[in-house]
């Protein structure tokens, strides 16, 4: 195995952002539950601990704790927003809430020591804040690092061990220098050499699939063409070969022309074993007059079991299910690891699942980012098209509808969503955005077409910026672009009189609507 930074979750959201940032810096990093004890992490002789952020107050009764031990390993210990609370309490400091309620968004940080943590960066800098407490006094053994107009102790480290403590969040894009922080700490602070890489992951999943199958049984791979499900199908053609077979459900939440585009990449392109499973009265059906977000994704998820269960009857000794699961969408429906993180919304094929599945889970890509995951698809030898393919929600164009799913919605959507597609794609914005969409809003609005009174649908338009999926900027394109993107959705498509743009960034607001 390679070096290890071990995180512990303290109930952050960012938890796998966190591990994300180290990996950037090919650094192997993995996540554990709060109640990990200090003996298990010795195990597996760490280079670095990072504790993480979470909602709580160290002060709650039942609020998350680590072994204290954890911080007598000697082993280098970042303690990040709450993990740097828990820590200057355990340690005799204290904590109490911010004056005025809270410190939250970018804010600027005075660094007053500028070695190892700081090295490089610049004296006042931009930071992510996020916390209603802070700590007020760290006692004797800690010295401050950095500070904030509302948080006098922003930063701290200990005087004789090689414990820091930061009240901000370096993992956050937000946070103008945090990936150079990040490396300060993975190289000046736990001397770590960067040398994992994606190819060594490769090996280790394909090995892992072929020990978990065996020699006999088959795998069905839940395909969607996008780059997370090919690069699934990929690893697990390689693990088990003409073994696999690659199902693909037409649903009728699928972007315009989406199946035909499936069909002549995979069948024709890799000659891989696809089967085109038209389920779509079946979801549609189900989906009647739901509105409730979750309620839609646990129907899906359900759909897509069903259908998949119903396929595999007719393919001998199919009892493995791969899929794309990836790390947003684990925590983003729970905390992977038993830790405390709060659910932000179910994923079809996560926390939508039902809970007697019927198959044994084979989800290679489930501790990947997206951008990794591009890298991983690269090493496959995957087309551009494919590993530069916008990410797409699996229950589709039904959590892009803020109302009840209906064939009418759909085709106005799809129309709509397809030539934001072919807009972004003249201009060359591509590769700029993350993912850019529309979503059809559950109101009617007064226009005039024609010199007529119109009553009509409204559109937006979700055009945002990211690495990674995790945290998001809606992107400021040009002007040109957006009035003709609005111009040609009220002309072209009917129902539509009035477009409108989200500006929100994640968080606090999520990328998808639902």
């Amino acid at each position: 195995m390679p070096e290890l930074v071990a995180i512990v979750d303290l109930g952050a959201q960012y938890a796998q952002l966190i591990a994300r940032r180290i990996r950037e810096h090919h650094v192997y990093s993995e996540i554990f539950p709060c109640r990990v004890t200090a003996g298990e992490l010795a195990r597996r002789s760490p280079s670095g601990i990072v504790l993480s952020g979470g909602p709580a107050s160290v002060y709650e009764k039942g609020a998350p704790r680590i072994d204290p031990a954890i911080l007598d390993l000697g082993v280098p210990v970042l303690g990040v927003c709450y993990g740097m609370q828990l820590v200057a309490e355990l340690l005799g400091g204290k904590v109490e809430p911010v004056a005025g309620g809270r410190e939250f968004g970018r804010t600027a940080l005075t660094i007053e020591d500028p070695s190892d943590l700081f090295d490089g960066i610049p004296r006042v800098t931009t930071v992510w804040m996020s916390h209603g407490d802070s700590v007020s006094v760290t006692g004797g053994s800690f010295r401050t690092l950095a500070r904030t107009r509302a948080c006098p102790i922003a930063a701290a480290r200990h005087a004789t061990r090689p414990i820091f403590l930061v009240q901000f969040h370096p993992e956050v894009t937000h946070t103008e220098r945090g990936s150079e922080i990040y490396r300060n700490f993975l190289f000046r602070v736990c001397g770590c050499k960067g040398d994992w890489r994606m190819g060594s992951f490769l090996e280790r999943e394909v090995g892992e699939i072929r020990a978990l199958v065996g020699e006999e049984k088959r795998v069905l791979c839940a395909l969607s063409g996008g780059v997370d499900s090919a690069v699934v199908a990929m690893i697990a053609s390689r693990a088990v070969g003409e073994r696999l077979t690659c199902l693909f459900v037409d649903n009728g939440l699928l972007r315009k022309g989406e199946r035909e585009r499936v069909e002549r990449t995979f069948r024709e392109r890799f000659q891989m074993d696809l089967r085109v499973l038209d389920r779509t009265e079946q979801f549609l059906s189900a989906l009647t007059g739901v509105t409730d977000p979750e309620s839609k994704r646990k129907i899906i998820g359900r759909e897509f079991i069903d259908a998949f269960a119903e396929e595999a009857r007719s393919i001998p000794g199919a009892e493995f299910l791969a899929q794309g699961t990836l790390y947003p969408d684990v925590i983003e429906s729970a905390s992977p690891l038993g830790g405390p993180s709060a659910t932000i919304k179910s994923h079809h094929n996560v926390g939508g699942l039902p809970e007697k599945l019927g198959f044994r889970l084979v989800e290679p890509l489930r501790l990947l980012f997206k951008d990794e995951v591009r890298e991983l698809g690269k090493e496959l030898g995957l087309p551009d098209e494919i590993v530069w393919r916008q990410p797409f929600p699996g229950p589709g164009l039904a959590v892009r509808i803020v109302d009840a799913v209906t064939p009418e919605a759909l085709a106005t959507l799809r129309e709509a969503d397809a030539l934001v597609e072919e807009e972004v794609r003249a201009a060359g914005f591509e590769r700029k955005l993350w993912q850019s969409f529309a979503v059809l809003l559950p109101v009617k609005t007064v226009g005039v077409m024609g010199d007529a009174r119109t009553y009509e649908n409204v559109v937006a338009l979700r055009l945002v910026e990211s690495r990674d999926g995790m945290t998001a900027d809606w992107s400021y394109l040009p002007e040109a672009f957006l009035k003709n993107l609005s111009n040609r959705i009220i002309n072209e498509v009917r129902g539509v009189n009035r477009v409108v743009l989200d500006i929100s960034s994640k968080p606090p607001a999520t990328i998808e609507w639902e």
